[in-house]
């Protein structure tokens, strides 16, 4: 065990919670499913969309079988990324780590609670009465880019870390 695993089990609990939090209080409290889109800014909504996909909305479907396979795929995926963290040697890689297992899991309890991931921000640019749009997601997404991006900085520019398993 590293002396980083803390920071990194503290990463991952915060992305889950905050990811959670935020889709419990827009469905449950919020009710965004009643308000439809809202306007916060003029570049930015919440909305509410269901993805039964995974990132950005790939391999869609809406079958039992295949939201299985990715339930396990994904509990795959976070088990091999908890043995990387514990052995990583870099805090910034094992805080990486914790980022993508926080919000692996986020997104995956969603599609065991709702048979798809709720995702509900959506930033948008208006030009010339067209409307350009990014992919709907939600804190789990940010979490897990966060960590990719930051992995990617410590392999390139950081000390080397432990490799994958």
């Amino acid at each position: 065990m590293t002396p980083h695993l803390r920071s990194g089990l503290i990463a991952a609990v915060a992305a889950l919670v905050l990811d959670q939090a935020s889709k419990l209080w827009l469905l449950f409290v919020f009710d965004i499913a009643q308000r439809g889109a809202v306007r916060v800014t003029p570049f930015f909504d919440l909305v509410l969309a269901w993805n039964v996909g995974i990132s950005f909305g790939w391999f869609q479907s809406d079958s039992a079988w295949v939201q299985i396979i990715l339930m396990l795929i994904k509990a795959v995926a976070v088990v091999v990324l908890a043995v990387w963290m514990a052995r990583s040697q870099t805090l910034l890689a094992t805080v990486a780590l914790g980022l993508i297992i926080g919000g692996a899991i986020g997104n995956g309890i969603d599609r065991f609670a709702y048979g798809a991931v709720v995702d509900f921000a959506l930033f948008h640019l208006d030009i010339g009465g067209k409307t350009f749009n990014w992919y709907v997601f939600n804190l789990a997404d940010v979490a897990i880019v966060a960590g990719v991006a930051a992995l990617l900085y410590d392999s390139f520019l950081g000390v080397p870390a432990a490799k994958a398993p």
